[in-house]
């Protein structure tokens, strides 16, 4: 067998490291349950800012602003089950198969990022033993558990986009995202479109694929549940004010689709 070297690399996380993710309402009655993929931007200590100043770590390279708060609202709003990834997206995607070119990139909307450079397959390894898998270990624990009850779970994956990217404004303040099934995705788009004040997107600004995305293909589709993956445009929830605005529209809306929903 081959040395990969793995047993010479110090530790990725020590005792100073915050836990990977943070359950909310983690005795939620809601059927409702929430994923929030990139609600962090920590990176460990022993990696020093990937070589990054604080600005670019607060960018939307970094995190999916706004949307932690945005999910922590709506979870109490609702009495949902809630997770929320803590470390950055730059330092490993939580919502990338592992396979994909950007799980851990190199280049991010123009910005080099130098701890992310010529990793060897040890390094790699070791980001995806210590974040991800626990990650989503813990996801599919919870989603075991309520088959195991036979309790109805619709999911959500809750995101935040930038208004502009590559230097193209984006319009939509929502964008609701699917691959084949469109139970959820469907009445959400008749529903926010009904609103009178939002533009949204229709698998914009992004489409989800099996080879482009995680949770979608992983949690919502191969587990057979009615699910959605959200994105709101990060202006628009870049404060309290905001997250909490957007939650209120959430929760009224979904709750609403409930009974719809769950007869799909």
């Amino acid at each position: 067998m081959a040395d990969t070297g793995a047993h010479a690399l110090p530790a990725l996380l020590d005792a100073h490291d915050p836990a990977v993710y943070t359950i909310h309402q983690p005795q939620g009655s809601a059927d409702f349950l929430l994923l929030a993929d990139h609600a962090g931007q920590q990176i460990p200590r022993s990696l020093a800012a990937l070589g990054l100043p604080q600005a670019e770590l607060d960018r939307h390279i970094g995190w999916d602003i706004g949307i932690a708060g945005t999910t922590r609202a709506l979870a109490q709003r609702l009495d949902a089950w809630a997770i929320e990834q803590t470390y950055s997206r730059l330092l490993i995607d939580c919502n990338r198969p592992l396979a994909s070119p950007t799980l851990i990139p190199e280049t991010s909307d123009g910005t080099v990022v130098p701890g992310n450079t010529a990793l060897t397959a040890a390094q790699r390894q070791q980001r995806i033993d210590a974040i991800h898998a626990p990650y989503h270990a813990r996801i599919n624990a919870e989603l075991d558990a309520r088959r195991d009850a036979a309790r109805p779970t619709l999911l959500v994956m809750m995101h935040s986009f930038t208004p502009v990217m590559n230097g193209v404004q984006r319009p939509w303040h929502a964008g609701v995202l699917y691959h084949q099934d469109t139970r959820f995705a469907q009445p959400l788009l008749r529903a926010l479109g009904a609103e009178g004040d939002l533009v949204v997107g229709d698998n914009q600004p992004y489409s989800v694929t099996p080879t482009s995305d995680y949770a979608v293909p992983v949690h919502g589709e191969g587990r057979g549940l009615v699910h959605v993956e959200l994105e709101i445009r990060q202006d628009l929830i870049a404060d309290e004010a905001g997250q909490q605005a957007w939650a209120e529209r959430l929760a009224r809306i979904f709750s609403r689709l409930h009974a719809e929903l769950l007869h799909q």
